[in-house]
């Protein structure tokens, strides 16, 4: 497979650029994983090689839901030094919290 050219990261006010490049290179990485997982079940020949995909899919799961965290980790933080007023920032933190609701 070709190597794909990198995402171009455009400016704006949800994440930093280095917020954006971090969470580009986990998903990378996990992009990785889930096809080294492909490559395991194409090559399972026997029952016990179930449990080595298991713990490389939950590997991937977790790094996946590290990746959900990170995002909205960086999100409060760049809502909360963008905001102008701490009502702002109340509002960006309600929305990180319905997103959470929503999404965990």
């Amino acid at each position: 497979m070709a190597d794909t050219p990198p995402l171009k990261i455009i400016q704006g006010t949800a994440l930093s650029e280095q917020q954006k490049k971090d969470l580009l290179h986990r998903l990378a990485r996990i992009e990785g994983q889930l096809r080294g997982v492909q490559k395991l079940i194409a090559k399972a020949a026997e029952p016990a090689d179930c449990e080595g995909i298991a713990q490389q899919m939950s590997a991937a799961r977790k790094a996946l839901d590290r990746s959900f965290v990170t995002l909205l980790t960086s999100s409060v933080v760049t809502h909360a030094e963008k905001a102008a007023t701490p009502e702002e920032s109340l509002q960006s933190a309600k929305q990180i919290a319905a997103l959470l609701e929503k999404f965990v």
